[in-house]
């Protein structure tokens, strides 16, 4: 049996079947969390636009343009809506990403625990927990657009062209952020290596 494409389960939900949703949840929630954790720096935050990122899905299924992707789609959902909330943040206290979840600092897990991930960062794979540490508080400071087309490229290996498509903004652009965005990250990387020697 072939399993059916996000597209054709978008159009099975839009003729009233709901399991194709629920199965496009499914299949994208734990990848889009963690783009969101990464772009946000809030684990609470990119919780809560996961599910207003679906139901806007839900909201606007019947609009979707059959011609184009899916998951494009959706990580520009998102990206706009974490971006409204980034935007926001200011009115709100914050939560540091080095903060402990639950009371004992001791022996809970910080925040940044749960951004861990395996995949290699762009000058290979990361060898230690202080070295994953230091990328992610790295990545978390920089500015926005240049956080986003990073998170989008190295982490969920998006190509240029639906980069391009997330952020709404031109394929040129896109490969100019991405450069000053590696540049950026390389010059704050070589700051911090300094500082600790």
């Amino acid at each position: 049996m072939n399993t059916p494409t996000d597209e054709q389960l978008l159009a099975d939900y839009i003729r009233g079947q709901s399991d194709g949703f629920e199965l496009l949840v499914r299949r994208h929630s734990p990848e889009l969390f963690r783009f969101l954790a990464r772009f946000t720096g809030s684990v609470t935050a990119a919780e809560d636009i996961v599910q207003e990122t679906f139901l806007q899905v839900h909201l606007s299924a019947a609009g979707f343009d059959r011609t184009r992707r899916f998951k494009p789609w959706l990580f520009t959902i998102a990206a706009n809506k974490a971006r409204d909330h980034l935007r926001s943040r200011g009115r709100r206290p914050e939560v540091p990403l080095d903060a402990h979840v639950g009371a004992d600092e001791d022996e809970g897990q910080r925040f940044l625990d749960f951004m861990a991930d395996a995949s290699a960062m762009p000058s290979g794979a990361v060898e230690n927990g202080e070295e994953r540490e230091l990328v992610r508080s790295i990545v978390a400071r920089m500015p926005e657009h240049y956080r986003e087309v990073l998170v989008l490229s190295y982490y969920h290996r998006f190509p240029y062209k639906e980069i391009a498509e997330v952020l709404s903004v031109p394929l040129g652009t896109v490969k100019s952020r991405l450069h000053a965005a590696v540049a950026h990250f390389g010059q704050a990387y070589r700051a911090a290596v300094r500082q600790r020697v």
